[in-house]
């Protein structure tokens, strides 16, 4: 017999999150974040001399690295709103940047060409 969703809901055992979880997410968070600014960096860096594709990708490097801060404050939000309906409101647009991201990776190899002489 196929459980429905109030079922699923009206468990009484506490979902127990392992000790561990927050310094592996934090941890991960940040090596992201770090990993997509020096990204950033060297492909803003880097653009003189090979063009403007090169800048698109920059560009798709500065959106991932907004993701991951949009995480951190999507977390530090969470733990202080007390309107759910807030906290929601924000959690709809997690992918955006990801999104702007992947938008301005497929226009940087669009207009990939050879590095410029």
């Amino acid at each position: 017999m196929p459980f429905t969703l109030t079922q699923v809901l009206a468990q009484a055992d506490v979902l127990r999150v392992p000790s561990y979880f927050p310094w592996v997410v934090l941890t991960l968070l940040g090596a992201g974040a770090l990993g997509w600014l020096i990204a950033a960096a060297l492909g803003f860096a880097r653009a003189r001399v090979f063009g403007a594709s090169t800048r698109w990708f920059a560009l798709s490097a500065v959106c991932m690295l907004v993701y991951h801060i949009q995480w951190i404050v999507f977390a530090i939000y969470g733990t202080t709103e007390r309107n759910t309906g807030n906290v929601l409101g924000m959690a709809a647009f997690f992918n955006l940047f990801a999104a702007l991201g992947a938008v301005c990776a497929i226009v940087g190899f669009a207009r990939l060409t050879s590095p410029r002489p």
